[in-house]
């Protein structure tokens, strides 16, 4: 039986239920909406299996390091080994993350 447990907006596990009061069940992906005015850059080196810095720097929070997975998930499977400066992603603005997650 699932409990109605509250997390807040930022978690990525807000639309998970929790059951019997003790365990996540399977994760509830929160999608981002992929939007044309997207940034599409290069991970900088800075930011190299650090989502949490690179979500300060955009979002003003690290608490959105998440948000980099679920808009590219087709190339970040790991958030942190898959976080590499090789890598060319997807960042959605702020306006776009407010929208996405009702914050």
């Amino acid at each position: 039986m699932a409990t109605d447990i509250k997390y807040n907006t930022a978690s990525p596990y807000k639309l998970t239920p929790y059951i019997e009061g003790k365990f996540l069940d399977i994760l509830a992906i929160r999608e981002i909406s992929a939007e044309a005015d997207d940034l599409y850059r290069q991970i900088g080196i800075q930011y190299q299996y650090r989502p949490d810095l690179l979500s300060w720097w955009v979002y003003d929070t690290t608490q959105y390091w998440w948000v980099f997975m679920m808009r590219n998930r087709d190339i970040i499977i790991d958030p942190i080994w898959d976080f590499s400066a090789d890598k060319y992603i997807y960042i959605p603005k702020k306006d776009t993350l407010i929208h996405n997650l009702g914050i």
